[in-house]
């Protein structure tokens, strides 16, 4: 994708917009990556419309046309993703081993879901009246807003909208305003496959103005939203007030539990991947480290060492280990949170600063708290960035204990070689995801992904488990 000006694409058209937006690059603000849309309510209810009257004809197409064209797009995908995670890396900052990784991702998913077309399978039920027929059936939702975040800006929009499509429905997607030119370069790949117009728009903007006419919209039948918690918490009672279906992934607040006979290199491993890689800006990012006492100053240590070693830059640039904060904001309340572990009496045993590079960017040390307590805000609320608290436990059932203690259930990790606790663990953690002996962060394209408590709402997402979100499932009783 070539630097530029770029459209939104409804019912199959690029379309201009009055107002636009630059898109920044965080490792280099004097880098403008593209001018954008900022879309307005217009633009999202001409792309609803779009979409309301493309859904009759490709709700009733061929599993076929949409393997072959979601197949297609995947290939694609795959065939540029240096590219593609150049772009990515450029404009949200994650290092280019990661932009490439997550491009490639979403190639896998749309292949992934090219598969799906042909695998959506209904049931033949016996009844319990002699001589009557049942089939249970699947058929598309209908049009679906998705409203995605700036952390995966290709990823995410990958596994809503190749789903999506593959089970029948029309999208009208809003990407983040922070991140558009990886959704746009998707869309525009998607398009270009072939797909009908109107069965996939996209409308970039503001959410309280693009993201709100699509929630309020009586056209558009469900709502798939990731992001923060008061954000889909509102868009939930939303689309349950006009019963449309919604589907939410938010926060988390990830615990690691370091257990004494844990092997002290995957346990570090695990904690530096899991809390400070992509800059920690993952909602399963390892923000929490629980630890056990006989291990607890060796792993600070150990931790701290590594933490030093560890290359703030460019994003771009080669052997970067962390990349920028994604903007002035986030970095703001990265710094603001720094200021809050002190304030609240923890200790800062590593990092926190603000780094100057050959580019002006958002960059700064990862930090490590310890001599944290789970009362403390930095314990408890989820900050998105790469600051990492250490709360030393007693023993596995006081790790358990704490680990569980957080509104948030997206993902849990342990360290331990004891199969007694790690089988354990995994029962017991109340989260979507745990991970043994491996990062928090990091999830396969083929499995559901999703959490508990506060963490998600609605049905799994990416898998096959995708199908109860983009799908109904219909009931039909036959006398012959």
């Amino acid at each position: 994708m070539p630097d530029g000006t770029y459209g939104n694409l409804i019912n199959g058209e690029w379309v201009g917009a009055s107002t636009m937006v630059d898109n920044i690059n965080p490792s280099d603000t004097s880098d403008v990556v593209g001018s954008f849309p900022s879309g307005s309510a217009d633009d999202a209810k001409a792309a609803i419309a779009a979409a309301r009257a493309a859904f009759p004809a490709w709700a009733a197409a061929s599993p076929q046309l949409r393997f072959d064209i979601l197949d297609k797009a995947g290939t694609e995908v795959l065939a540029r993703k240096e590219e593609l995670g150049r772009l990515l890396s450029r404009e949200e900052g994650k290092t280019l081993p990661e932009g490439i990784g997550e491009a490639a991702r979403a190639g896998q998913i749309l292949k992934f879901f090219a598969g799906e077309t042909l695998r959506l399978n209904g049931e033949v039920v016996t009844s319990v009246r002699p001589g009557v027929h049942i089939e249970l059936t699947r058929e598309p939702v209908g049009v679906i807003g998705m409203i995605t975040p700036w952390n995966f800006p290709i990823a995410i929009p990958a596994w809503k909208i190749a789903p999506a499509l593959a089970y029948g429905n029309c999208v009208v997607i809003k990407p983040a305003e922070l991140v558009p030119g990886s959704a746009w370069a998707l869309v525009d790949i998607l398009h270009r496959a072939g797909l009908p117009k109107g069965v996939l728009n996209l409308v970039c903007g503001k959410g309280s103005i693009v993201g709100d006419a699509i929630v309020n919209s009586p056209d558009v039948d469900a709502v798939t939203f990731t992001g923060s918690v008061g954000t889909g918490r509102a868009i939930a009672q939303k689309c349950v007030a006009r019963g449309a279906k919604v589907q939410l992934e938010m926060g988390g607040k990830n615990p690691l539990v370091v257990l004494d006979d844990a092997d002290l290199a995957i346990a570090v491993g695990c904690a530096i991947n899991g809390a400070f890689f992509s800059t920690g800006q993952r909602c399963t990012a390892s923000s929490r480290f629980i630890v056990t006492e006989g291990i607890h100053d060796r792993f600070v240590a150990a931790m701290v060492e590594k933490m030093q070693s560890l290359k703030v830059d460019n994003a771009l640039t080669p052997g970067t280990d962390i990349g920028p904060v994604v903007d002035a904001s986030q970095f703001k309340q990265d710094l603001d949170y720094i200021g809050i572990g002190r304030g609240e009496g923890a200790t800062l045993a590593f990092g926190g600063e603000v780094l100057n590079r050959s580019t002006q960017g958002f960059y700064m040390q990862p930090a490590l708290f310890t001599e944290t307590k789970a009362t403390m805000r930095i314990a408890r609320e989820e900050i998105f960035g790469p600051v990492a608290s250490v709360q030393k436990v007693k023993d596995y059932d006081a790790a358990l204990a704490a680990a569980n203690d957080t509104e948030f259930g997206l993902s849990a990790g342990i360290c331990t070689t004891s199969l007694k606790h790690a089988r354990h663990f995994q029962r017991a953690a109340q989260a979507g995801m745990v991970m043994v002996n491996l990062p928090t962060a990091g999830v396969d394209y083929h499995v559901p992904f999703g959490g508990r408590k506060g963490s998600s709402y609605g049905p799994r997402e990416q898998g096959a488990y995708a199908r109860e979100f983009y799908t109904i499932v219909k009931t039909a009783y036959v006398l012959p």
